[in-house]
């Protein structure tokens, strides 16, 4: 098992099978040493995690929905490296969509769930630039949506 495995272990999360595109993309693109995940939608034991924040979401469960997409954007880092995740350097950038009602303001505290999740389980490594917006709707209505940068060696 890898370093950054055993340290998701800890946590009490075991990375999921990469989730397959749903239409005509791809789930990541390797350049050089830079990986692309494209974005990963809320969802836990293989069912969608829905709402708007602001209407009928509060904004811890829109942190906990993001955190879930931090673990798929590292199942598609891992299947990116061939498996060996250990390859990471770095997080650069992760751009949270949060799907909310016009007054809702907290979207960069729904994005925590992402950000402090990658601190948590990659220490430094997890540490990166941030965008957190608000969207009037998201795919198939789920609450968070977030896409990712990594550096790899």
């Amino acid at each position: 098992m890898s370093a950054i495995e055993s340290r998701l272990a800890e946590l009490g999360v075991t990375l999921p099978d990469a989730p397959a595109p749903a239409a005509n993309y791809v789930p990541f693109v390797v350049s050089g040493n830079m990986v692309y995940v494209s974005g990963q939608i809320s969802m836990a034991d293989g069912q969608l995690i829905t709402g708007k924040l602001g209407a009928d979401m509060e904004t811890e469960a829109g942190a906990a929905a993001a955190k879930t997409c931090a673990i798929s954007l590292l199942a598609q880092l891992k299947a990116a490296c061939g498996g060996d995740i250990d390859r990471l350097v770095r997080v650069v950038k992760l751009v949270g969509f949060v799907n909310s009602t016009p007054d809702f303001t907290e979207q960069p505290k729904v994005v925590n769930g992402a950000s402090d999740f990658m601190v948590e389980a990659l220490g430094d490594k997890g540490r990166h630039a941030r965008s957190a917006v608000s969207a009037a709707s998201l795919p198939l209505g789920v609450a968070v949506e977030i896409e990712a940068i990594f550096e790899i060696a």
